[in-house]
Formats: structure tokens, sequence, C-alpha cells
């Protein structure tokens, strides 16, 4: 996972060099608590209902991403995060990254996540 300030690139900055290099940009918005970050990622992925929204449900939301860029020949992800100074001074933040860098290392290739820190 790679961890920016937004003084150093922008979203749109971002985008443009994720689709230069053949991947998909998805835009996971700003989001104060984990839970709504949690509801957001689950309706941006469109996850199942059945998965919930807790951190066992984001793990296997990305890994049915990746799988689907591995198993369906799917374009490869580059998730770039917007993260707020209210969510990085909670205590779930740290929980989050390492949910995200393991779908990293899970899926190679496939999955990237970019953190955008606003």
């Amino acid at each position: 996972m790679k961890i920016y300030s937004a003084e150093t690139w922008t979203i749109e900055e971002l985008k443009e060099q994720i689709d230069d290099a053949g991947r998909r940009a998805l835009v996971v918005p700003a989001a104060d608590t984990k839970q709504v970050f949690l509801d957001t990622f689950r309706e941006l992925v469109d996850a199942p209902e059945d998965y919930g929204t807790d951190l066992d449900a984001l793990h296997d939301s990305l890994h049915d991403v990746a799988d689907a860029v591995t198993d369906d020949g799917e374009v490869p992800v580059t998730f770039i995060w917007q993260v707020p100074a209210a969510l990085r001074a909670d205590r779930s933040f740290g929980v989050i990254c390492e949910t995200l860098q393991d779908a990293e290392g899970y899926a190679g290739n496939s999955l990237d996540v970019v953190a955008v820190c606003l």
C-alpha cells in the first residue's frame, strides 16, 4: 500500500497514472469512521448483502475483486482511498490498513491500494 499526502497528488492525477498503467481506478470516498468506510466500500464493490459490513466482509470483498481479475480476466484494480484526519486518528485505521495490505499480498498485481491522506 502506498500512502501519499493530498498535497503530493490529486485524485485526478492518480487516476490518470493508474489508467495509463492499464488499470482500473476505484475511488473510496473519505469516511470519518470505520463503519462509514466499510459501508462505503461495500457499496463501491457491490458486495453481496450477506457479506455484512465488518472487517471480515472487507477482507472477503477484496479477495473477490482480486479473484475476478485472475479468474474472469477483468482489468487489475487500484483503489484510491481518501483518508481524512479523523479516521487516521482512530484506532481502527491501523486494522483497516492491515486488511488492505493483506489483500494486496493475496492479489499480487491484481489489486493495489493507494491511500491519500486528506
